[in-house]
């Protein structure tokens, strides 16, 4: 793994994460939206999960003092990439994204400021609720929810590293929020939605480029691995 040292990046209010497996004009758009937006004292890390050697030559192009650039090689699966970030984190808060989302204004200060609140030890615009079960989720407005889309999942890395981080079990994306989300809460805290954030999801390209029946596959697998940890726990479904 090829990074920048703790010692390197100097302390920061927050890491805004995006893990990026190829595709490189989303995550230049995510980038570009992410300076041009965020008001907070931040740093944009970026682990390079493509094994790509022309997003490798992008990023080392498209240095910039708030640009840090995590290199796996070979490249990892998502949960273990977004552990990788997580751990390089120069931030107190960190806020996840898939590069398919934009900034169209500063998403970020209402995300960091939610987690001033003790209480609440995740948060992001796009809330799931179970469907009376841990069977099955669904979007929710909230603002109290069950979990966090990864979209855009903002939490304390002091609580993440806590937990162990996301499950690396999880090597495709499919759930992988969820089960965090279940992670972090599970310690006592609350999953918070916040509508209204000044950001739009454009294509999400691993869905979009994994074939059909292997993502169903796929998908199934870290559902069955979600419930053997979480079946019984259905206390921690907040609508019931």
């Amino acid at each position: 793994m090829d990074t920048a040292t703790d010692s390197e990046a100097p302390p920061r209010a927050v890491t805004l994460l995006a893990i990026v497996h190829g595709w490189q004009p989303d995550a230049e758009r995510w980038l570009l939206s992410v300076f041009t937006h965020c008001k907070a004292d931040f740093e944009a890390l970026v682990v390079d999960n493509s094994a790509d050697p022309r997003i490798a030559g992008w990023l080392k192009n498209r240095a910039a003092e708030r640009l840090r650039v995590v290199a796996l090689d070979p490249p990892l699966g998502f949960a273990s990439a977004v552990n990788a970030g997580i751990d390089a984190a120069a931030g107190e808060v960190v806020i996840l994204f898939d590069p398919g989302v934009e900034l169209e204004g500063d998403a970020i200060s209402p995300l960091v400021d939610a987690l001033a609140d003790p209480t609440l030890v995740v948060t992001g615009p796009f809330g799931l609720r179970g469907k009376g079960t841990l069977k099955e989720f669904e979007s929710s407005p909230g603002p109290e929810v069950d979990a966090i889309e990864g979209y855009c999942l903002a939490f304390r890395r002091a609580d993440a590293l806590a937990v162990g981080g996301f499950d690396p079990r999880f090597r495709f994306y499919r759930m992988a929020d969820v089960e965090f989300s279940l992670r972090l809460r599970d310690r006592g805290g609350r999953a918070v939605a916040l509508a209204g954030l000044p950001l739009v999801k454009h294509e999400h390209r691993l869905w979009e480029s994994t074939e059909p029946h292997e993502r169903e596959r796929l998908s199934k697998r870290n559902t069955y691995r979600f419930l053997d940890r979480w079946r019984d726990r259905e206390d921690l479904l907040v609508g019931q």
